[in-house]
């Protein structure tokens, strides 16, 4: 089994999900993968989340411990011998860390851009309000949202474990090469979202094929608590 190369915790992830054209997608598609579908829809997420007590092959890299992170993603599964492995490719991936970019594009082959970025967390007795920000070309680009403050389980077959529960990352090198690591945690428990707001310039961060996003109002906000977690060591399918 492959070793660990990072553990972290993973904490209050908003998932705003959006609906495309598959076509979109096939140039970012890992070789030996192929699109997934949940009820023949194909799905973006642009999340945004809290990195916890980071560590890289054990060690706390001095203030790269805790730190925002924004992706937008996609969802395909590989055919390891017979049996279907569901996974994660990530079109772009902002946090404020230099560090945390260098390695994970350097081992893992991640698209990782390093931008300004904050957030807030506010609770009262029966709410939390969670904002994730980002700065691109002087704007502030934002993912907010006000949640029950207690978590509950996601339903079997439901859209909300469709786009939790994704164990693989497959990152594509190049046209043949796909290199393939294992995230473990277990299962997230969900927060039942009250109201949300996206403020994203899908166009200039992630290119004009994905500009129509902007004005698009996701199909679904997923809000969940996370866990501790860990990425195993790559290899080359």
């Amino acid at each position: 089994m492959a070793s660990k190369f990072l553990t972290a915790e993973w904490k209050n992830l908003i998932m705003a999900n959006y609906i495309v054209d598959p076509a979109i997608l096939q140039p970012y598609l890992p070789n030996k993968t192929e699109l997934d579908f949940f009820h023949d829809n194909c799905y973006v997420s642009l999340v945004g989340f809290m990195f916890m007590n980071t560590r890289v092959l054990g060690f706390k890299i001095p203030f790269h411990v805790n730190f925002e992170e924004v992706n937008l993603r996609f969802y395909v599964r590989y055919n390891d011998n017979g049996t279907w492995k569901r996974g994660t490719v990530f079109i772009k991936e902002i946090v404020p860390k230099p560090a945390i970019s260098f390695i994970a594009n350097t081992v893992y082959h991640e698209k990782y851009v390093t931008k300004p970025m904050k957030h807030t967390v506010k609770e009262t007795e029966n709410e939390m309000a969670l904002s994730y920000q980002w700065k691109h070309q002087n704007k502030w680009n934002s993912i907010q949202a006000t949640v029950e403050n207690t978590a509950q389980p996601m339903i079997a077959g439901s859209e909300e474990e469709f786009i939790a529960e994704h164990y693989w990352g497959y990152s594509k090198y190049n046209d043949t090469t796909t290199f393939e690591y294992n995230v473990q945690h277990p299962a997230w428990k969900i927060f039942p979202v009250k109201k949300y707001s996206v403020d994203c310039d899908f166009g200039k961060l992630y290119g004009k094929i994905f500009s129509f996003l902007t004005n698009t109002k996701p199909v679904s906000i997923l809000v969940a608590e996370g866990s501790a977690i860990s990425v195993l060591k790559k290899r080359n399918l």
